[in-house]
């Protein structure tokens, strides 16, 4: 994405979204030689604080200029809502349903002395340890907000870039815009009509071996009740023909899942069993 930088925004006014968007390069298999690369939204709004991935917004536009209502989700890419000035923060996550986990993620942030130039804008550079990793931002006290990508907030300036020192997560600040009237983001709020059911940590890990250990069952108890030949079953674009597809199918999800285990809170990564 092109860099256009209009960031000197005074206040936040009623019913105004400041809208922020960072190019997110990440590795979900850490031994991957090359980063994955998404959009990630930042909207500051006048009570809230919501961090989701471009493509939901761009989907929630077409929806409207069509008048359809589909819904659309990346296991692999970050969807939360804060309270504006906390570190109070609620994930979603989808795991078959959707799901809400609460969270205080409270950083301690070292300030250092390291400044450098982005444009006509003045970056400091400050470091935090959290999630199990070790981060390096850069922010900008000029822009008195005190936030930026993911769960990462708290330094006195907007966080224009940040990094974990193994750069298997980046984040960097490409544009932003103001919008003149509060974003709704009902995709957020509710996934395929369904609101997000709220879950602790416990739960998450519970539900994330059970996928795990049985990643096509929904698959297969759609297949094994249908009652009309018509119907037909995909998956990752093959056609399901028989129940035995599916088991060899599970066996090379679970392989997945385990190359795939490298969250951004790499202390919270489930310890699946080897088979």
């Amino acid at each position: 994405m092109k860099k256009l930088i209009l960031l000197l925004f005074p206040l936040l006014f009623s019913a105004q979204t400041h809208r922020f968007i960072y190019q997110f390069q990440y590795k979900t298999d850490s031994l991957a030689k090359e980063l994955s690369k998404d959009n990630m939204i930042l909207d500051i709004n006048p009570d809230d604080v919501k961090f989701y991935p471009y493509s939901y917004a761009e989907t929630d536009s077409l929806n409207i200029i069509r008048g359809q209502r589909r819904s659309r989700w990346d296991d692999h890419l970050p969807a939360l809502i804060r309270k504006k000035d906390s570190f109070e923060n609620t994930s979603l996550i989808l795991l078959n349903d959707i799901y809400s986990l609460k969270s205080i993620d409270k950083m301690n942030w070292k300030l250092l002395n390291d400044t450098k130039l982005d444009g006509q804008y003045t970056l400091q550079k400050a470091t935090t340890t959290f999630g199990g990793r070790k981060w390096e931002a850069w922010f900008c006290k000029d822009i008195s907000l005190s936030e930026g990508p993911y769960k990462f907030r708290g330094l006195p300036g907007l966080i224009f870039e940040i990094e974990d020192t193994h750069k298997n997560y980046i984040f960097k600040l490409a544009k932003s815009v103001k919008l003149p009237k509060t974003y709704e983001t009902s995709f957020l709020e509710s996934f395929m009509g369904k609101k997000p059911i709220p879950v602790n940590d416990k739960i998450i890990a519970k539900k994330q071996l059970e996928l795990y250990n049985d990643p096509l069952r929904d698959v297969a108890e759609a297949f094994k009740s249908n009652t009309n030949p018509d119907n037909t079953f995909y998956v990752l674009g093959v056609q399901i023909k028989s129940i035995d597809q599916l088991k060899g199918m599970s066996d090379e999800r679970r392989k997945r899942i385990l190359k795939e285990n490298n969250p951004i809170e790499i202390d919270k990564a489930v310890k699946y069993p080897s088979k």
